[in-house]
């Protein structure tokens, strides 16, 4: 059993879609004045999510985060001040290759699409959910000739979201990590041993920080190793049930800025709603 934190801790780490930002994609007042007040007390915020780069750049910069972003489920390490890509942990061509011909036998009807770490294409079969963004369209065999940061395979058929990636874990065993980062039959694929956990254990070790030093926030199946990873891990109310299971703390949802919740409850006594705040250093 792991004991909650009496106090902030040192290093704040928190996923975006579902947890930090509400479900219109906004961060509201409260949670950025929380996560304002958590800097000015000396702690690190880290932004964990499975978006890609470009969609974290205005968000980095809006926030008291810091500038170094974890991205694409921990394939992407992303500098948001500077723009660029410090680090990636990809998929290498002849592995995708072979996740595509696997998971395509395990579930017939899939259609793929990959994220590189210079931006998005698919497969004609692909609907993106996002149809407005310019993308490369052409067969997945030509797309994974490159490494791929992230497999994405979309399911239209009637599996549900659990026994869907159930099929897919199965059919990718060793090769790959598979998760989900959204219902509607999407799943995610990553190289072998890449997480937001494992990433965020390579990022606070370089700011010489530990588990014990570290709270997590997350909503989806592929915040688990994040939570497991941190020496304590909170789960918004509007968590998929695998994630809360295996939570130390539920919070409120996200529409009801449960991060900032938890954070004004750890803030020192100065700090909290109604308090003036510390001064930076």
């Amino acid at each position: 059993m792991r004991t909650p934190p009496g106090a902030l801790p040192r290093l704040v780490a928190s996923d975006l879609d579902g947890t930090l930002l509400r479900e219109d994609g906004s961060v509201s007042a409260r949670t950025a004045a929380a996560l304002e007040q958590a800097r000015r007390a000396g702690t690190v915020v880290v932004l964990v999510t499975a978006r890609p780069p470009r969609w974290v750049t205005e968000l980095a910069a809006a926030l008291a985060c810091h500038t170094t972003v974890i991205c694409a489920n921990g394939a992407l390490i992303y500098d948001s001040r500077r723009g660029r890509i410090v680090s990636e942990r990809a998929l290498a061509p002849a592995t995708a290759g072979t996740l595509v011909a696997r998971l395509r036998r395990a579930v017939p009807d899939l259609a793929f699409a990959v994220e590189h770490a210079d931006g998005f294409a698919h497969e004609p079969g692909y609907a993106p959910r996002w149809p407005a963004e310019v993308t490369t369209v052409a067969p997945i065999e030509e797309l994974v000739r490159t490494p791929v940061a992230k497999l994405l395979a979309r399911h239209g058929g009637a599996l549900d979201d659990t026994t869907l990636l159930a099929r897919c874990r199965a059919a990718a065993g060793a090769l790959a990590e598979v998760s989900v980062s959204s219902l509607g039959g999407l799943v995610e694929v990553a190289a072998a041993g890449v997480t937001k956990g494992a990433a965020l254990g390579t990022l606070a070790a370089t700011l010489g920080l530990g588990p014990t030093d570290t709270i997590a926030f997350g909503d989806m199946v592929n915040d688990i190793p994040m939570l497991a990873w941190a020496g304590w891990g909170v789960a918004v109310a509007n968590a998929h049930p695998a994630l809360r299971q295996v939570a130390d703390e539920i919070t409120a949802a996200a529409d009801d800025d449960g991060v900032a919740r938890v954070l004004e409850r750890l803030l020192p006594t100065r700090q909290r709603p109604g308090r003036a705040p510390l001064r930076p250093a």
